[in-house]
């Protein structure tokens, strides 16, 4: 799974090209059959940054949840499709409409639980203490988030030591906002991680650019 974007991990299709040939000529050398699927990486995908955060946007997939992030189940099903494909458990171009399946009848819901249950018990993941929104400051269209910036404002908040801690989003790319609307909450389970991570947010005003309108 490579996602590339400008404030990536992988930021160009160069780099995108050089570490995929990397990657699959050491599974080669290994004897194991690999395959590099490239993602946009200009957002983060769901909602979530941070331990608990991110097992939320799980969960409403898996359980098959409305407002569950359509992005992340989007993902998903593309990644379990082509693992299916690569496993010889699907045929070409088969995989994705097979993982698809598998989340929409529940059966992937059923089989987390099991695979939950194997390790000790399914859990609730747990609420952050301290929440704060970060709003937008004028009218516009989204047309940036800055993921760098991000997991360093979900870092300050005490992501991933605290696992309740994070940012959860509430815009994508594209998104129309209105002055004053919450364009991600911090969470934290001390004060002061949250006062370090609005700090960092005041400092950093365009984590989440917005052309006004």
């Amino acid at each position: 799974d490579m996602p590339g974007g400008p404030t990536a991990k992988v930021r160009s299709e160069k780099a995108a090209h050089l570490l995929a040939e990397g990657l699959l000529a050491t599974a080669r050398s290994f004897g194991i059959h690999a395959l590099v699927i490239p993602g946009d990486g200009r957002q983060p995908i769901g909602r979530g940054i941070g331990p608990a955060l991110e097992a939320r946007d799980v969960l409403a997939v898996l359980k098959r949840d409305k407002d569950a992030p359509q992005d992340l189940r989007a993902r998903a099903i593309a990644l379990a499709g082509a693992l299916l494909e690569l496993a010889g458990k699907a045929g070409a171009g088969q995989g994705g409409a097979m993982a698809a399946s598998a989340l929409d009848d529940g059966r992937a819901w059923t089989k987390f639980q099991r695979i939950c249950e194997a390790q000790g018990g399914m859990r609730t993941p747990p609420l952050s203490k301290h929440r704060r929104d970060l709003a937008a400051v004028a009218d516009g269209i989204v047309v940036s988030i800055d993921n760098r910036r991000i997991a360093r404002l979900a870092k300050l908040a005490g992501a991933p030591e605290d696992k309740a801690a994070g940012i959860e989003m509430h815009v994508r790319i594209g998104d129309t906002v209105s002055q004053g609307s919450a364009l991600c909450t911090i969470h934290a389970e001390a004060m002061g991680e949250l006062a370090y991570a609005l700090g960092y947010a005041v400092t950093n005003p365009d984590i989440v650019q917005i052309a006004e309108t």
